[in-house]
């Protein structure tokens, strides 16, 4: 029989149900697959979102919305929070008078990213409490308990999810909404939010002692569980491999982590004490394994091998047969590629034709490294491109540094390539530099989501709108120029062979709407035509 209290629904949306029926106020982020539709799932339900030029900015919108006494959410992927790390680190020492839920979600197997860094090891560096759910159910409820903690302790906690908890849908029974927000209110705290070191000192150690207090209570948290079976193996683990684990070995007993830092060891130690085999399955780093070996617990941990990639019930079942031989290769799909009629296809055509060395960055224009182009050379992290093109001009010799291009989107831009085009002003190259921004108008590769320069915010509103061309001269880059290269190829190649030879500082600002939402792009600017229209004409 259906019931009509249940949802279905993605361990993203089921956050922003969540947070919704928690009394967050507030949530914001930057976009990023797996992350993406946490806030505008948030949105759609009636909660005030917006998107951040970056991570950091977000969480520090965020952080003061907590200082004022209100529930606050960020959302990145992964590799945004080494972007928002700076404010993380020192948010554990100030604490928050509201609440602050950090929600990192992290890509095993590397899906749609540029590393498979395992964001477990950012609660421990920073001192922050951490929550771990394994479905949809759990992505709901811990992240109220995530906030109800963060409220409890004054403390930013950590929600860490991946790609499968994201994206995959199970079922979920929402509780009742809480009361409604508190209103914002701000009391005075120097000495606990100024951190300098006569007040950092102090707050470092009120942060061990929260945490101290916090592992105490975890350990009678009913966020972690045993399920009782066989007690000739006894498996440790949290996240989603539970449900992979639960799957293959149903039969066997299992604690379950869901609050997995601080841990909880003194349980743990009673686990492995009952069970004459003690493993810990976990996906990504040792994470788990580590911290519970070096508590002077004997665990089995998961070969090397199993480090890599996601986890699903054929890898679980291969660890715990002890199976090290060599895995089946996944079939090789076809590789992605740019969009048919994209406009970066000219650029790329361009850089493959005048021999470029191309520093490249993260979004729909990575796909030029690929067949048939294979024109970027470098790709690190958001925004790099600028400063490793910067670098290469300033140490090869003088007829290769000419080669070398600076190759950027509008929203990447926007969130890590202004310092580098400051930097370019600063300390310029002698051969000068070229930096080229694909402009299409939006955040393409992660979904199309507004950023600062589109004019248009998280709902497709009308706001404030960001000139790059007017940003650039400002910061006295003495060459811009902005182009469509769809519409005069020819004329394309030869501004960028101009700009390569000239010895100066160059900006060109490629700007071709996305074929994906140009459509869309009309229809919001007409929504925005008509509404200043209708209120023209009221009295």
């Amino acid at each position: 029989m259906n019931d009509p209290n249940k949802l279905l629904l993605s361990g993203d949306e089921a956050v922003a149900r969540a947070a919704l029926d928690a009394g967050v106020i507030l949530g914001t982020g930057y976009p990023g697959t797996p992350s993406t539709e946490i806030l505008e799932c948030f949105s759609q339900l009636g909660g005030r979102a917006q998107w951040a030029p970056n991570e950091k900015v977000a969480l520090e919108v965020a952080l003061g919305v907590a200082f004022a006494g209100a529930r606050a959410m960020v959302t990145m992927k992964h590799v945004g929070v080494n972007v928002a790390a700076d404010p993380l680190f020192t948010s554990a020492y100030t604490g928050v008078s509201g609440a602050l839920l950090v929600v990192s979600a992290d890509d095993p197997g590397i899906a749609s990213s540029q590393n498979e860094q395992d964001n477990r090891h950012y609660a421990v560096a920073a001192g922050l409490p951490m929550l771990e759910p394994s479905d949809s159910q759990e992505a709901y409820d811990f992240t109220r308990a995530a906030l109800e903690t963060s409220e409890r302790w004054k403390i930013p906690v950590l929600l860490r999810l991946t790609t499968r908890v994201c994206h995959s849908r199970t079922l979920v029974h929402p509780r009742a909404a809480g009361p409604a927000p508190k209103t914002p209110h701000f009391e005075r705290d120097i000495r606990g939010r100024v951190m300098i070191p006569a007040y950092a000192r102090p707050a470092h150690r009120r942060l061990r002692q929260k945490l101290s207090e916090i592992q105490v209570w975890n350990e009678t948290s009913t966020l972690n569980r045993v399920i009782d079976g066989d007690r000739k193996l006894g498996v440790i683990t949290s996240g989603v491999s539970y449900m992979h684990l639960r799957e293959v070995a149903p039969h066997l007993r299992v604690l379950k982590l869901g609050f997995t830092y601080p841990l909880p060891m003194e349980t743990i130690r009673a686990f492995a004490a009952g069970v004459e085999r003690c493993l810990v399955l976990e996906e990504g780093d040792p994470y788990l394994a580590d911290a519970i070996r070096a508590a002077g617990v004997v665990v089995e941990s998961k070969p090397e091998m199993y480090r890599f990639d996601e986890l699903d019930a054929g890898r679980v079942r291969r660890i715990l047969a002890g199976d090290t031989s060599p895995e089946t290769p996944v079939p090789s799909g076809k590789p992605p590629q740019l969009c048919v009629g994209c406009s970066y296809r000219y650029v790329f055509e361009a850089f493959r034709k005048l021999d470029c060395i191309v520093a490249g960055d993260i979004g729909c224009y990575t796909l030029g490294a690929v067949p048939p182009f294979e024109a970027i050379d470098a790709c690190v992290c958001m925004g790099a491109s600028i400063g490793v093109g910067l670098g290469m001009r300033h140490v090869l010799p003088a007829e290769e540094a000419r080669r070398v291009v600076s190759v950027i989107g509008d929203s990447t831009f926007v969130h890590g390539g202004i310092t580098g085009l400051v930097e370019m002003v600063y300390n310029p190259p002698p051969t000068g530099h070229v930096v080229l921004i694909l402009d299409n108008a939006t955040t393409a590769m992660t979904g199309h989501q507004e950023h600062p320069g589109t004019g248009r915010t998280l709902e497709h509103e009308p706001t404030g709108k960001l000139s790059i061309e007017d940003l650039a001269r400002s910061v006295g880059i003495p060459n811009v120029v902005v182009c469509d290269p769809a519409t005069d190829k020819p004329g394309f190649e030869r501004l960028l062979r101009d700009c390569l030879g000239n010895g100066q500082l160059n900006l060109i600002v490629a700007r071709r709407p996305c074929l994906l939402i140009a459509g869309k792009i009309k229809d919001y600017e007409r929504a925005a035509e008509q509404c200043c229209e209708t209120l023209a004409q009221e009295p």
